[in-house]
This record gives C-alpha cells, sequence and structure tokens, in this order.
C-alpha cells in the first residue's frame, strides 16, 4: 500500500481511469478502503500490482506521477509519500 497526498482514493483510482492520460496511457489501480474493516482507514492509500517487466512498471509510475501533479483532489500532508522513479 502507498499513501498519496489525495483526497480520497476511491475517487483518485475513478479519476485515473475516467479523466487522465499520460501519453495515452493510465494507471490501475486499488483503492485502499478495500483492504480494511475499519471506515476511514485507507482513504489516502492505494495499491498497484504489477508483475510483467521492470520497464511496464517504471511508464506506470511516471504516469502515476504526472497524474499526482494535475489531481483536482490532491492535498498537502506532512506524511504523505510521494512516488520517485529509480532507474
Amino acid at each position: 500500500m502507498a499513501k498519496l497526498p489525495i483526497d480520497d482514493a476511491d475517487r483518485f483510482c475513478q479519476w485515473l481511469l475516467e479523466s487522465f492520460a499520460h501519453e495515452q496511457q493510465t494507471v490501475m489501480m486499488a483503492p485502499g478502503t478495500g483492504f480494511y474493516a475499519t471506515a476511514g482507514l485507507g482513504k489516502q492509500e492505494v495499491r498497484l500490482a504489477y508483475v510483467l517487466n521492470r520497464e511496464d512498471l517504471a511508464k506506470a509510475i511516471v504516469c502515476l506521477e504526472k497524474a499526482l501533479e494535475v489531481y483536482p483532489g490532491r492535498v498537502a500532508t506532512a506524511t504523505a509519500h510521494t512516488v520517485t522513479t529509480h532507474g
């Protein structure tokens, strides 16, 4: 699970699929809320599972970085982690 600077993981994941593309691609993730029984937990967390190859995973991370730059529900929090690409 990754904590992101977003207002609502469910909304963010839906927005990625319906309203965002970077180089004609987007990223499909699972909102963190579905992984917790306690209401409210996972609201800023997502899960990305990708097992095909490193190149596609690197492209997905770049796409996610671009999405976070323009997502209307981005929030500034001291505990949020930014996604970085390691090459």
